[in-house]
């Protein structure tokens, strides 16, 4: 199995959704973990990880996306 890189952290979800969407598009498995509280939504990050090889074409892909 391969291992997994943490690519990107954030607290909102929205953004880490629409990074999410593109690398699928992208063909890039990602994987979304909430580490959000359930009760107060400002504690804990929502967690995008990618396969370890693909991580330099994934923060290619993400760096395009948070520059528009």
């Amino acid at each position: 199995m391969d291992k997994w890189f943490l690519i990107y952290s954030s607290q909102s979800f929205a953004q880490a959704s629409i990074i999410k969407g593109m690398l699928e598009q992208n063909n890039v498995p990602v994987t979304l973990i909430n580490k959000q509280d359930s009760s107060y939504l400002n504690f804990g990050e929502i967690e995008l990880y990618v396969p370890t090889h693909l991580k330099d074409l994934a923060t290619n892909l993400m760096n395009q996306v948070l520059r528009n």
